[in-house]
């Protein structure tokens, strides 16, 4: 069951992760492949808002993916956005993408083979991920300016649509963890995580919502 004190630290975890970066014109868009067609939604209206010319989307599948998007998440995100009316010629596909670190490097050497100059990124991850995303690409493409977006929602609203509690708190958890051991190894620069979320994390570990930790020393 969760109580009142889970939903408070993760709204605590949630808020955390939110950049609240204005959305500007950049080079181009990545869209970060997972489980959430709300990615590939919020692609699709920075694209009708004029804020790149041209999309990527990125990722495999994964142990929450390989039923609901079998073809990849790429190819899934892709097919949504077609169905939304943009361009096929304005959508590149980057389909072997298993981490966020690969979202990236992968996406860089796509578009570096196409000869595309990318002076900036408009990063679309899920909500509670932000951060994570940011941090992750600042580190493996310090090159380019990122800017990040994601669908503006609630942190109930999202669990309504995903219906499931327990595993948008899990995911929370497993994306505040990463912020805090993966500077170490390489992955992503640090971010300042203030006490009061570092003990929202610390109660909800404690909890049991630890499905999405990762352990060392294969981090």
């Amino acid at each position: 069951m969760i109580s009142e004190q889970d939903w408070q630290d993760a709204q605590l975890l949630w808020d955390y992760q939110q950049m609240h970066h204005e959305p500007r014109p950049c080079s181009v868009a990545i869209g970060l492949g997972s489980h959430d067609l709300g990615v590939a939604d919020t692609t699709v209206d920075l694209f009708r808002r004029g804020m790149m010319p041209l999309i990527v989307f990125t990722g495999a599948t994964s142990r929450t993916t390989q039923d609901r998007m079998p073809r990849g998440e790429a190819e899934h995100y892709r097919d949504r956005a077609l169905e939304l009316g943009v361009p096929s010629d304005v959508i590149l596909v980057e389909p072997d993408a298993r981490n966020t670190g690969q979202n990236i490097t992968l996406s860089r050497a796509l578009l570096a083979r196409r000869g595309i100059d990318v002076k900036s990124v408009l990063l679309v991850s899920k909500p509670y991920e932000e951060r994570r995303a940011y941090a992750t690409g600042r580190k493996l493409w310090p090159s380019v300016e990122f800017v990040s977006a994601s669908t503006s929602m609630a942190i109930h609203a999202y669990v309504d649509s995903i219906q499931d509690a327990h595993r948008v708190i899990d995911m929370l958890v497993g994306s505040l963890q990463r912020l805090l051991v993966y500077p170490d190894q390489g992955f992503m620069i640090a971010q300042v995580v203030p006490p009061e979320v570092i003990g929202a994390y610390d109660r909800l570990v404690s909890r049991g919502f630890t499905s999405r930790l990762v352990k060392a020393p294969h981090l």
